[in-house]
């Protein structure tokens, strides 16, 4: 049974970092601001200069993994951390990146296990190198196993077996479940958790590096399920595009999501989407660079071997208003 651990108050302590744009195979560095100048907010840790790689298998593009980014800066600059920042969403290419760190004598590694086979060589060479690693976001069944002392992320069968027991609750029999990757483990999980709970689930594939494909496979599928009564969407991005399918297709089907950002968030307030389930990627990224400091500075392991739940939260109707402030400032 995982340990949920709060992370709720972080912000409240954290110092401010201008988001940076995403781009593939990226970095930043530099000196951490001082405390009280210019884009800092509180003390610097007076701890030893460190250099941590945050390895995500994000593509371009996607709004979900700058809130990520945001988090991961935040904690660096707090910490005197310098942070090195790279992405690739093939596996394999993440594999390297993770090897041209470990190269590069860094002193933590926090990556996402989209892909746990892809990677599983290079955490090796890692683990070998005596580099601490942390895992955020996805792969926690696999996190352990492969040398990371912590998880940091949201129960992605958990937040799916979330989103079943809602749409069940309220009468939904025949989902479709729109998966952006096919072989994502979270994704699929995602999926195979509503399934569990709603067993008419239907999962549709789709492309979502090519948000084209995306619309015209959805809009068709739409136009020929004559018995769906919700599609979900298990991104942001993804969840926009289904809505834009279903103006299309004409179909009056009942949209519901996973993730959130701040254009999603005005949806559920506007009443074209009916839920979300967000998995706080803030906290994932702040939570994954911090612990890394603080092993280092203490040799903790946050967790107590256990991952670090980060979701699944519900956002509705109820509190979409609320949450939409904290979205547009680019926390939610």
């Amino acid at each position: 049974m995982s340990q949920k651990l709060s992370w709720r108050k972080l912000a409240a302590t954290s110092v401010l970092v201008p988001a940076l744009a995403l781009s593939a195979c990226s970095s930043t560095g530099g000196r951490a601001p001082e405390a009280g100048s210019e884009g800092g907010g509180g003390e610097v840790a007076s701890t030893e200069r460190m250099k941590v790689a945050l390895i995500t298998h994000a593509p371009a593009g996607d709004t979900f993994w700058d809130i990520v980014r945001k988090g991961a800066e935040e904690a660096a600059a707090k910490d005197n951390i310098e942070l090195q920042y790279l992405n690739d969403e093939d596996g394999g290419r993440q594999a390297q990146l993770l090897e041209q760190a470990v190269d590069q004598g860094v002193d933590g590694i926090a990556i996402t296990l989209a892909k746990p086979d892809a990677m599983a060589s290079a955490l090796k060479e890692a683990t070998d190198a005596g580099i601490p690693i942390v895992s955020l976001n996805a792969g926690e069944d696999q996190s352990a196993e492969l040398g990371a002392f912590t998880h940091f992320g949201s129960n992605e069968k958990l937040a799916g077996e979330t989103v079943g027991e809602r749409l069940k609750e309220e009468g939904y029999e025949n989902p479709i479940c729109v998966i952006q990757a096919q072989g994502h483990v979270g994704l699929e999980n995602r999926c195979a958790g509503v399934k569990s709970q709603v067993p008419g689930t239907e999962i549709l594939y789709v492309q979502g590096t090519d948000m084209t494909q995306v619309q015209s496979t959805v809009t068709a599928k739409l136009q020929s399920a004559a018995d769906a009564d919700v599609i979900i969407g298990l991104g942001a991005p993804i969840t926009m595009t289904i809505l834009q399918s279903a103006a299309t297709a004409n179909n009056d089907i009942k949209v519901a999501s996973f993730d959130l950002n701040a254009e999603l968030a005005q949806k559920i307030v506007d009443g074209e989407v009916i839920f979300t389930v967000d998995q706080q990627p803030w906290l994932q990224g702040y939570g994954a660079v911090d612990a890394l400091w603080q092993n280092k500075r203490g040799g903790f392991e946050i967790g107590g071997g256990q991952p670090v739940l980060t979701g699944p939260t519900v956002i509705d109707s109820t509190n979409a208003e609320e949450v939409l402030a904290f979205a547009e400032e680019g926390l939610r």
